[in-house]
């Protein structure tokens, strides 16, 4: 039941960013759904090992790299579906940001936090 609760906040999140960060599109709600789901799975099984080969530059930047990680896989979330449009860096630095923000907070007031 948790796992729907945090897909349902992460796809309001999402569904969010585009009021708040320039240059992200997303369709209608139906679009935000499937984003959602397609980030879960990109966070689940491409972000651990792109962290783990960039692990170097990470350590020397403190942590700092990550964003651009982050960035860089909700932009590849955005090639994936369609309706769902980054038109460029920043916007996916700044979407991805928002994004964090608006689901870390929307879980944290639903109580599904880890």
């Amino acid at each position: 039941m948790r796992l729907f609760v945090r897909w349902a906040i992460n796809a309001l999140a999402i569904f969010l960013v585009p009021m708040i960060v320039p240059g992200v599109e997303i369709a209608n709600f139906y679009t935000a759904v499937i984003v959602a789901l397609i980030i879960g799975l990109i966070n689940t099984f491409i972000r651990p090992v792109l962290l783990l080969f960039t692990l170097p530059i990470n350590i020397l930047t403190l942590g700092l790299f990550t964003l651009v990680v982050n960035a860089l896989l909700f932009w590849l979330a955005s090639t994936i579906v369609k309706g769902f449009t980054v038109t460029g860096f920043t916007a996916a630095f700044l979407g991805a940001l928002t994004f964090w923000l608006i689901a870390w907070v929307g879980n944290a007031v639903a109580g599904t936090k880890k």
